[in-house]
């Protein structure tokens, strides 16, 4: 398969940004114009397979190339659910690169109606109440894959018991377009 030239650059910052942090050379960056352009990205790691880190922004508020870079960074050496990426595990570990499309609210009278809007596979989406807030990217779908398992795990993502409903709660869908470094 294939990647494109905003694909390749995107992996080649991410990848870039973690190996700097154990003294690595750089690969080159080849130059692309949508770099500048303020974006939202998510960075994913995964080893065999399996999540070994995944941060990302949600409002386009830095560069492109900025923002894909810190996400990385962040995905190896500081998402709280994982010990910091070893230099030892960088041979085994993948880089995906989500960039995301502008949110969209969701309209909806109830949990039912929601549910009904979702489109697994395509609908990356945000869950807000109050305090509490979560999102998963589309790719999530592959191991959630009905919109009710989808939802009830976004909602204890945020924190929030898997029945909660309340007149507060928004949501808002997001599509992504995504790059993976070959296995």
């Amino acid at each position: 398969m294939s990647i494109d030239p905003l694909g390749h650059t995107l992996l080649t910052i991410a990848r870039n940004a973690i190996e700097k942090k154990f003294g690595l050379p750089v690969h080159t960056v080849t130059p692309h114009p949508d770099l500048a352009r303020p974006a939202a990205t998510f960075v994913t790691l995964t080893q065999q397979g399996q999540l070994r880190g995944c941060i990302g922004t949600l409002e386009a508020c830095r560069p492109l190339a900025t923002d894909v870079g810190k996400n990385a960074f962040a995905a190896a050496f500081h998402d709280p659910r994982f010990p910091p990426l070893r230099q030892n595990e960088l041979e085994m570990t993948r880089v995906e690169v989500s960039l995301l499309d502008t949110p969209e609210p969701l309209r909806f009278t109830d949990e039912a109606d929601a549910l009904r809007q979702l489109r697994p596979g395509i609908d990356g989406l945000i869950l807000s109440c109050g305090s509490h807030r979560a999102t998963f990217l589309p790719q999530v779908w592959e191991s959630l894959p009905t919109p009710p398992l989808f939802l009830q795990h976004l909602k204890l993502k945020a924190g929030l018991p898997v029945a909660f409903w309340g007149p507060n709660l928004t949501l808002a869908r997001y599509g992504v377009q995504k790059w993976k470094e070959a296995s």
